[in-house]
């Protein structure tokens, strides 16, 4: 295995899969990238409500395979449409985020990272 170093140097890009107003604000922060490389068009997702699990899917799967991605940031109303994919995600890279959006709140319970460190410490 390579040495942590030789991992995360090419990670320097913020993902995401959100609504359209959470991604609209992360790009106004500065986390867009577009390029013509294929497979690496985007680093973002706007989903609907009406996104297809499938396609939730895709673009998650599409996202964790990338070697140039450090953290997925995620809506929390759309973690819970693929909640197995990203629970049974292992790898230390890229983090997995849930975040808020406008119209649905934070469930502290539903974040999986949160019940790692929930189970770390024994709670």
């Amino acid at each position: 295995m390579p040495p942590a170093s030789e991992l995360t140097q090419n990670r320097t890009l913020i993902a995401a899969i959100g609504d359209e107003d959470t991604i609209t604000g992360l790009l106004l922060a500065g986390i867009g990238q577009v390029t013509n490389e294929p497979g690496r068009e985007k680093n973002f997702f706007v989903a609907s409500e009406s996104v297809k699990v499938e396609d939730l899917q895709k673009i998650y799967n599409e996202f964790i395979e990338r070697d140039d991605i450090a953290i997925l940031l995620i809506n929390q109303h759309l973690a819970d449409k693929i909640r197995l994919l990203i629970d049974t995600f292992t790898k230390p890279f890229p983090a997995i985020l849930e975040i808020p959006s406008k119209d649905h709140p934070y469930d502290p319970e539903k974040d999986s990272v949160l019940r790692r460190v929930r189970r770390l410490f024994g709670e």
